[in-house]
């Protein structure tokens, strides 16, 4: 097999949604036959996802490569990078924990290693597969970086990659963004980009036509696509800037009301999202007391830095309050990773691994205590979870630094085959596993979802959609009006025209 012809997605900025232009590439590809990958070589994310032999990588390269229906690998993003706390960050390599380190570090200390990596990864990746999609972070613009940068144009060339340059349309000034990108590229990077595409428009195309060839003319370089804005896209997230979009406010209209804790750290908020998919439910972030209502499910998330982050439900009052509605009002609270850690007596760090502060109280909704350590737990688990006595089987994945000790013989939620897991009380209102995507669960989520209705005196809901279908189904729907809305065929003639081009440099 010959070397994989690559193609990289850049943006104008953080957002512009590349990620969603990767995936529905990487569909796309494989809908047509290629065997297809992506690669992204360093990603900033708190959302992550686990391989099946334990690693850790970004979410998005998980999903899109989902989407290509391949298995993921470290190689398609042999760098994360965690925030952890005021300019510093965890750095991943190929899916273990590195070091922490502050970003002028990283930056001065880590590029010629960084480098070395993923030039290493990217030239394993491209000997397996027939066509590697690449997707940049941020701007290639930013000329304050760019001399050691290593997820823009330096991956490109170490790809030999022609690029696509993405703009969003709905911040406004996308013409004025394309332009400016492309005039503070070098001369040798603008060479590189063989188009643009002009991504989450709504409206009426032909009115925008008399800026596409005023573009195309000013500039030379052709717009290859003008994507619409796709309304209830089921891809799942990685950057925490998309929480804005949704409602702190409750929703009357429907009959559960479920609000998620908005940690300032908050991380793998993904879990969440099946339950966006239910039809009686309403799902809203909160982060103040004034938000947070009486709510029928609390959800405590995944976090960052879970002492940080329980002294922000401290000092806002929010904790205060959890307890209110739990002990006062029988409303149900249900926390994950971090959010599960948050639930008992104390957390300690005596390593400094997330935070300086060593020891906080949590909840104390469970006795148990919690400690930081040096060895971070990555692994898919499986297992069967206990919900009163509905016996069901259950899989997720589990991230995390701290060991969580029960100071008490409470009812585990998940047994597996070597341990037990997690808590639920008898009356099923205090709920916590180390198992991310729990809700991903079908079963467990009807179950969930169903104590909640009949506490309400409600009729329980049977048979609730698959979310992992839906998930399918929103691959191909991203594909189809990608597709529909891009020059595929010209995309594909210059990808191919380009690595004939520079295939010698490739090797």
């Amino acid at each position: 097999m010959e070397r994989a012809i690559p193609l990289m997605i850049q943006g104008t900025h953080s957002d512009a949604g590349k990620s969603a232009i990767v995936t529905a590439l990487c569909r796309i590809f494989k809908q047509d036959g290629y065997k297809t990958a992506p690669f992204k070589s360093q990603n900033m994310a708190l959302n992550s996802y686990i391989t099946v032999d334990g690693k850790e990588i970004g979410r998005a390269q998980g999903v899109q490569a989902e989407a290509a229906g391949i298995v993921a690998t470290t190689d398609m993003n042999p760098i994360l990078i965690k925030p952890t706390g005021e300019y510093q960050s965890q750095i991943v390599v190929h899916g273990k924990p590195y070091r922490n380190m502050k970003a002028g570090e990283y930056r001065q200390n880590f590029f010629e290693e960084g480098y070395k990596l993923i030039s290493e990864s990217y030239n394993r990746l491209v000997e397996g597969f027939e066509r590697i999609i690449i997707e940049g972070a941020g701007s290639p613009a930013e000329v304050n970086l760019n001399d050691r940068e290593l997820v823009n144009m330096r991956v490109a060339q170490i790809a030999n990659a022609p690029v696509i340059l993405v703009g969003d349309i709905e911040k406004g000034g996308v013409f004025a963004s394309l332009v400016g990108t492309l005039q503070l590229l070098t001369p040798e990077d603008k060479k590189r980009v063989i188009g643009v595409i002009i991504n989450k428009f709504r409206g009426d195309v032909s009115l925008l036509q008399p800026g596409l060839d005023w573009f195309e003319e000013y500039t030379g370089i052709p717009v290859l696509g003008v994507v619409p804005y796709i309304h209830n896209l089921l891809i799942e997230a990685e950057d925490s800037v998309v929480l804005s979009k949704y409602s702190s406010v409750q929703n009357s209209t429907k009959d559960i009301d479920i609000a998620v804790i908005r940690l300032p750290f908050i991380s793998n908020f993904t879990d969440i999202d099946p339950l966006f998919e239910e039809t009686d439910c309403h799902v809203r972030f909160v982060k103040n007391i004034e938000e947070l209502g009486e709510p029928d499910l609390i959800i405590l998330p995944g976090s960052k830095n879970t002492i940080e982050d329980m002294l922000f439900l401290h000092n806002t009052g929010i904790a205060n309050r959890i307890l209110d509605l739990v002990y006062k009002k029988d409303k149900m609270i249900f926390g994950i990773c971090g959010g599960y850690q948050m639930l008992g007596d104390q957390i300690t760090d005596p390593y400094e691994v997330e935070s300086s502060l060593k020891e906080i109280h949590g909840l104390g909704l469970v006795p148990m205590k919690t400690t930081m350590t040096l060895n971070k737990a990555t692994v898919l688990s499986r297992g069967i979870a206990h919900f009163g006595d509905v016996r069901i089987s259950v899989e997720g994945y589990e991230i995390h630094m701290g060991e969580t000790y029960l100071e008490e013989d409470w009812n585990h939620l998940i047994h597996l085959k070597d341990r037990s897991e997690g808590i639920i009380t008898l009356d099923k209102k205090i709920i916590g596993t180390y198992f991310h995507g729990i809700f991903h669960n079908d079963l467990f989520r009807e179950v969930v979802l169903n104590e909640l209705r009949v506490t309400k005196g409600l009729e329980p809901i049977e048979n609730r959609a698959s979310f992992e279908r839906k998930k399918e189904e929103g691959f191909d729907l991203l594909a189809e009006v990608v597709r529909e809305n891009i020059q595929l065929d010209r995309i594909k003639k210059l990808m191919e025209e380009y690595y004939a081009n520079h295939i010698h440099l490739s090797k």
